[in-house]
């Protein structure tokens, strides 16, 4: 069985996308962190309802901490979560002293990309480490998208 040692990425189960993200950041890497959650938030999450929009990464006491997403609450439980409280990431300590330094002296941002259950069933968050556009950036960026879709109905049209 030599295919069963591939490891796959993002293997579909998303739970929530940050689509904003891409916009605002050039994205210079990426990678996959675990996170820290309670029985409660876990369930939410299954539930599909999680929102990362306004969420980043940021250091706390050497750790990294996923600040600003909201979990809804479980209904129907009885020990209920804070929706926004922030969720420790696990990661390499190599990888966090890396992302840690990028963040420190290149005055880069950690962005969630996405919430995903990989094959395992275990909750990870696609990390980014991103650079800010500018204005400029942006504009050239929605542009690029309408040239594309005017391309796009062009093409179907004629053919």
């Amino acid at each position: 069985m030599a295919g069963k040692n591939k490891k796959k990425k993002n293997s579909g189960n998303s739970v929530a996308q940050n689509r904003r993200a891409r916009f605002d950041y050039h994205i210079v890497e990426t990678l996959e962190a675990g996170i820290m959650l309670k029985g409660t938030e876990v369930k939410s999450l299954r539930g599909g309802r999680a929102s990362i929009g306004e969420s980043f990464a940021g250091e706390k006491n050497g750790e990294l901490y996923l600040q600003n997403a909201h979990i809804p609450e479980y209904v129907g439980g009885a020990f209920n979560h804070d929706p926004r409280q922030p969720r420790k990431l696990l990661l390499h300590r190599r990888e966090l002293d890396k992302m840690l330094d990028a963040v420190q002296r290149k005055g880069m941002s950690l962005v969630p990309l996405s919430i995903y259950f990989n094959n395992r069933g275990i909750a990870k968050v696609q990390l980014a480490l991103g650079e800010g556009k500018r204005r400029q950036d942006k504009r050239e960026a929605v542009k690029k998208q309408d040239w594309n879709r005017q391309k796009s109905r062009l093409m179907r049209d004629k053919g």
